[in-house]
């Protein structure tokens, strides 16, 4: 028989709720174990409970407006009511949390390598020098590239992946007893993903710790977690073995997040309804090759709707000292076109250049060199007041729903604010009632028209931001990394509202994602990119089937398998 491993997080009966004693409850009477040399896995959607148990566990829930009933044990510690001296001394040594928003999780006014510096000096009592070279050292473990360069730059200057890489590093620095991992794996593309999984698998093996892995990303618990706890309106669903919970579960509700998951063999294996094409019926997995026929023939034809020519955008960067000036090429030369109608899919692994390209096709950053035509107009030289009446044709949806969306202002006003700048409704009246059905399309109520960011989960906010993104009926929408902070369930809800949209409202959509199956669901052509420059361009299903690029090859043998 197998040795029993030691308890080292116990809740009991846990509750919480927010602003009041009548408030309703958002954890209801929570009852698990997490152990040493183990790891739980927590499935569940979007506001099920997951993040807010481990900001409780972490004492990092505001002490003013929360409620919380229960207990929580960790170590043979008492932690409810938190003691605020004895959290600050275990918090980041003994238990170490990987946030699931890199971007607000981060010190913007301090440099990614000072902020590990801090926590390996303040724990472990290390020389300045000491702390420097073990940072290092964490940076290589977690795959950054050149770990010198990102020792001395600031959380804006690198990639949403590298940030998260950051992030993992700062945890694991201390070696904790017990590890949350909230989403850890969210905005890394899958090669890396792959990589971090198995060292933290292998750290949690050296060192015996307890991890909590917290994901909506089903594949990646049923790799990593021996035992998983599936989170449903902030109680547990069900519990158990993860070979069990994955291949027979016993609740509808996980039945339901499995059959979900997005298939990499089938595109459009998700939508709902029969479509028809001419006289003919397709059922959903006929759909491909006849869409992608009659796209060839009504589209292609065409002139693109967006034209991208030779386009570069070169950073440089000041050395210190008497260092030459150093250039860095996030986007060196890169040409494709976009046609109506169509989806085209950008992957690549994290800071390759996909987000630096997105925003210097919206001249959120100005390019170096080359140019970009759309509707055969080259709006690289247009002036500003232009580029705000064309906004409202091309809108993006960002990575970072929280940094994106004005802390200060309701979601409804949010989603409402560009459509009066745009002359869209006829009325507030009129205006608030398509907000409140945009909500409802993207999975919210009307309720959160009247809410504030900080009061939604973050997969939440990212519906906001597709909803104020499709508010002004644009002509061209790009998607950066749109659907990573989503749970499997609302993934593919959202997945088959943007395809709707397409089809009804006839958007173009460039989607951009590390994640290749919800790509290969998405795309018709596929742009891969690779440290600044194009590596295979071409139809998404061909590219995938007969993948020519080892790297290409590399990053869909890398996609997680599980379930």
């Amino acid at each position: 028989m197998p040795a029993t491993k030691t308890p080292l997080l116990s809740l009991d009966h846990l509750s919480i709720r927010f602003g009041g004693e009548q408030s309703p409850l958002a954890v209801q009477d929570l009852s698990f174990t997490a152990h040493e040399d183990s790891i739980l896995g927590i499935v569940g959607e979007s506001g099920s409970g997951k993040s807010i148990t481990a900001l409780a566990i972490m004492g990092l829930l505001p002490q003013a407006s929360t409620y919380i009933n229960g207990a929580i044990n960790f170590d043979g510690h008492e932690l409810l009511p938190y003691q605020d001296k004895y959290m600050q001394g275990i918090r980041g040594k003994d238990v170490a949390m990987i946030f699931q928003d890199p971007m607000t999780a981060l010190n913007p006014s301090k440099t990614c390598g000072k902020q590990v510096d801090e926590m390996l000096r303040h724990h472990l009592d290390l020389s300045a020098k000491d702390a420097k070279n073990q940072t290092l050292k964490l940076f290589e473990q977690v795959r950054l590239p050149e770990p010198e360069q990102l020792y001395r730059r600031y959380p804006h200057q690198i990639s949403g992946g590298q940030m998260q890489r950051v992030m993992i590093a700062l945890a694991i620095s201390c070696h904790p007893k017990l590890l949350i991992a909230d989403e850890p794996t969210t905005a890394l593309d899958v090669t890396v993903q792959k990589e971090i999984i198995q060292l933290l698998k292998d750290l949690q093996k050296e060192t015996g710790m307890g991890m909590i892995f917290i994901s909506h990303d089903l594949a990646l618990v049923s790799e990593i977690a021996e035992t998983v706890l599936v989170m449903h309106q902030g109680a547990i669903n069900e519990i158990g073995p993860a070979k069990r919970i994955f291949r027979a579960p016993q609740s509808d509700y996980t039945k339901a997040l499995i059959a979900s998951r997005p298939k990499t063999e089938l595109r459009l294996k998700v939508l709902p309804t029969v479509a028809s094409i001419g006289d003919r019926s397709f059922e959903p997995d006929e759909i491909t090759a006849a869409m992608r026929a009659q796209r060839h023939q009504q589209i292609y034809l065409n002139a693109p709707l967006l034209e991208v020519r030779q386009l570069k955008k070169h950073y440089s960067q000041n050395a210190f000292f008497w260092g030459k000036k150093q250039v860095v090429k996030a986007v060196d030369g890169v040409s494709f076109n976009v046609y109506a109608g169509e989806t085209v899919g950008l992957v690549g692994e994290s800071g390759c250049g996909k987000s630096t390209l997105v925003k210097t096709l919206l001249n959120l950053e100005s390019a170096t060199s080359g140019s970009v035509f759309y509707k055969g107009r080259d709006i690289s030289q247009l002036t500003p007041k232009q580029w705000r009446l064309l906004r409202k044709e091309i809108q993006i949806i960002f990575q970072d729903p929280f940094s994106s969306l004005n802390p200060k202002i309701t979601i409804g006003a949010a989603i409402t604010e560009p459509m009066i700048v745009h002359g869209i409704g006829a009325s507030d009246r009129d205006r608030q009632k398509r907000v409140i059905a945009l909500l409802e399309q993207v999975g919210l109520d009307a309720s959160y028209f009247m809410r504030y960011p900080h009061q939604l989960s973050g997969g939440q906010r990212q519906r906001v931001g597709i909803a104020r993104a499709i508010a002004l009926e644009p002509k061209l929408v790009i998607c950066d990394e749109s659907v990573s902070a989503l749970d499997i369930s609302v993934q593919a809800q959202v997945l088959n509202l943007l395809n709707t949209l397409k089809a009804t409202f006839g958007f173009t959509y460039i989607f951009i994602s590390h994640d290749l199956s919800v790509v290969k669901f998405m795309a018709d052509q596929l742009l891969v990119m690779k440290q600044g420059l194009l590596e295979e361009v071409g139809d998404a299903d061909e590219i995938y089937a007969h993948p020519k690029s080892p790297y290409t090859q590399s990053l869909i043998r890398a996609i997680p398998q599980g379930l």
